[in-house]
C-alpha cells in the first residue's frame, strides 16, 4: 500500500498549458480520501507553487510543500520548516564569476530579496513569469557571504548552456547537486539537498518507509527521488535518463500520466 505521493510539477503534474487536468485532480482527490499524502516537489519557489497547491486543496498545516528542487522542505500554511539546506552569497558571487568566464546568464533566489540577476535576460524573464516573481538586478559582488541564497542557475539558450555544462570544472561536482530541470535551467544546489532527500526527509518525518513511495518525473532534477522511491515513475515525455532509472514509465503529462499511476497503482482502478 503506498502512503505518499510526490510529484514534480512542470511536465509531470501540469499539462503543456500549465493547468492540472480534472483527471489527475480527481485522481489525487480519490488518492487523499483513502488517506495517501500527496505532496508537490519542484525547483519552482513555494510562491510559484500556490496556485497549484490551491487548486489541490493542500494548503492546510497537515500539508507539505517540496520547493527550490526540496532544497526547502516544509508545511504549507505555517510554513514551518521540516528541513532546510541552501546556499550563501559566497556561493552565488563564486558561480556568478564562472558564468562571466562561460559568458552565459545566470540568476539565482536569495531569502531576503527573491529573484535576482545581473542583467535582464530571456531566461529570467521567464522564470519570473511562470512563479509570478520580480527581478531584482544587482550586480552579485554586492551580496553579503553569509546571505541566504535558496539556489543559483546558469541559465540560456539550450545549445550555449549544452557547450557550458562540458566545460564545468570537476571540483563544482564534489561542491554542489548539479541538476538540469530544463534544457535551458543548470541548477545549483547545496550539496546535501536534491528531491531524493528532500522526500526521504519528509517520508522519515511521516514514519512511511520507502517502498511505500511513489514519486514521478520528466527532468534531471527529478533523478534523485525517483531513484529513491519504492515505486519511481517516468513521465512519457520524460528524458532518457529519467527513463531508465525509473520503475515505470507512464503515458505523458499532456495524457493525465499521474492520474493513470494513480488508478492503477493507489485505487486499484
Amino acid at each position: 500500500m503506498y502512503k505518499l505521493i510526490a510529484l514534480d510539477l512542470d511536465g509531470t503534474l501540469l499539462n503543456s498549458d500549465k493547468q492540472i487536468s480534472s483527471e489527475n485532480k480527481a485522481a489525487i482527490d480519490a488518492a487523499r480520501a483513502e488517506g495517501v499524502r500527496v505532496v508537490l516537489v519542484s525547483g519552482r519557489p513555494t510562491s510559484g507553487m500556490r496556485e497549484s497547491l490551491e487548486a489541490l486543496n493542500m494548503v492546510s498545516d497537515d500539508d507539505y510543500v517540496l520547493s527550490y528542487n526540496a532544497s526547502v522542505v516544509q508545511k504549507v500554511k505555517s510554513e514551518t520548516i521540516i528541513r532546510s539546506q541552501i546556499l550563501t552569497g559566497h556561493n552565488a558571487k563564486q558561480l556568478a564569476k564562472l558564468a562571466k568566464k562561460l559568458d552565459i546568464n545566470i540568476h539565482a533566489f536569495s531569502h531576503q530579496k527573491g529573484l535576482i540577476t545581473p542583467a535582464h535576460n530571456d531566461y529570467t524573464t521567464h522564470e519570473s513569469v511562470i512563479n509570478g516573481d520580480t527581478i531584482t538586478l544587482i550586480d552579485f559582488e554586492e551580496l553579503a557571504d553569509d546571505e541566504a541564497i535558496l539556489k543559483v542557475m546558469l541559465v540560456d539558450h539550450a545549445h550555449k548552456l549544452s557547450a557550458a555544462i562540458a566545460q564545468l570544472p570537476a571540483a563544482l561536482y564534489e561542491q554542489f547537486t548539479i541538476v538540469q530541470s530544463a534544457p535551458f535551467f543548470l541548477e545549483f544546489l547545496n550539496k546535501d539537498s536534491n528531491k531524493g532527500i528532500g522526500v526521504k526527509a519528509l517520508a522519515d518525518h511521516l514514519s512511511i518507509p520507502a517502498e511505500q513511495v511513489i514519486c514521478m518525473g520528466d527532468a534531471g532534477n527529478d533523478f534523485h527521488m525517483i531513484q529513491y522511491a519504492g515505486l519511481g515513475v517516468a513521465m512519457g515525455n520524460a528524458t532518457d535518463d529519467i527513463k531508465a532509472v525509473a520503475d515505470h514509465i507512464t503515458v505523458t503529462n499532456d495524457q493525465h500520466g499521474v492520474a493513470k499511476v494513480i488508478n492503477e497503482f493507489v485505487l486499484n482502478m
